[in-house]
């Protein structure tokens, strides 16, 4: 007879690529996932993956086998999850992906008073969306929309991009030729400052640039960070130039360790959603996630 665990065996391995990822997902060992796999190609006649090295690639019969059981599965999880839930005197465990930045100043400082437990992930904007389709995670905050007809987003935030400095940064002449709204002497003065970045591909800085001097920054950062807290921590009573989502330098400016050297004439703003399944058994715990976010930006 076919066996529910070769099945979610075989998902896990189709959704993470290899057998060792597979084992570790399910918490089972790697050859007790080969054996499962093995079993399944026997049942049904026909090879599903084509074995390469670190790799496992579906075969179209593969494909189509996932097709068929996917739905089938991510229901049976759920009910599973709600099962174990609701059979235990444990709190129940929410998952959440989200950006490093977004967490550290928004979510970070309410983890105590939670009545849930929460698992929180960083990773790629795209990779959040297929995890939480997949049911891997039950709530994201996102700023990019996928096509998944299983998801719905909410509204949660609006973020502009602005060129703050350090506080012991001379701004002024900057302030003078704003004043003035000569673009071409603002752009040349910009580029003869230290620069701090997150990533090498600097998206935040050539938006801000495309729309005040409609070209792409000419200039080479002086330091490329992996976070924008790093940036903060770096430009805090210091000198040097960034442009950052308004937001996450909110406080750093209250507090007056950096300053807003500029807005910016053309206004780079993106909305964060809340993204989450339209099939979700922990529907109030994410209402009160949801809430708690929301009141904090007010």
């Amino acid at each position: 007879m076919l066996n529910l665990e070769w099945l979610r065996t075989f998902k896990a391995i189709y959704e993470t690529g290899n057998l060792t990822a597979a084992a570790q997902t399910l918490f089972i060992s790697q050859p007790g996932a080969s054996l499962h796999l093995n079993s399944l190609e026997t049942y049904t006649g026909y090879p599903l993956f084509m074995r390469e090295t670190r790799k496992m690639t579906p075969t179209e019969r593969g494909i189509i086998l996932y097709n068929c059981i996917l739905d089938s599965l991510n229901k049976l999880e759920e009910a599973e999850q709600s099962f174990f839930r609701n059979s235990k005197v444990n709190k129940p465990t929410i998952s959440v992906g989200m950006g490093v930045e977004t967490f550290e100043y928004t979510l970070e400082e309410h983890l105590a008073t939670l009545p849930f437990n929460l698992i929180v992930r960083f990773d790629r904007y795209l990779t959040l969306l297929h995890d939480l389709d997949t049911g891997k995670l039950d709530l994201i905050v996102t700023p990019q929309k996928g096509l998944q007809a299983n998801l719905e987003y909410t509204p949660f935030m609006r973020e502009r991009m602005v060129l703050v400095c350090g506080s012991h940064t001379d701004s002024g002449p900057l302030d003078q030729l704003v004043m003035t709204n000569d673009r071409p002497a603002i752009r040349q003065w910009l580029k003869q400052q230290v620069w701090y970045t997150m990533g090498a591909d600097m998206e935040h800085l050539k938006n801000f640039w495309l729309a005040n001097f409609d070209c792409l920054p000419d200039l080479h950062p002086n330091y490329v960070v992996p976070h924008f807290s790093s940036i903060l921590r770096c430009l805090s009573n210091g000198k040097g130039l960034a442009v950052m989502p308004d937001f996450l330098c909110r406080r750093a400016i209250d507090h007056q360790t950096i300053r807003l050297a500029w807005e910016g004439s053309s206004p780079v703003e993106s909305m964060l959603y809340f993204c989450k399944r339209k099939k979700t058994i922990f529907r109030e715990e994410i209402r009160q996630l949801e809430a708690l976010l929301v009141k904090d930006q007010v």
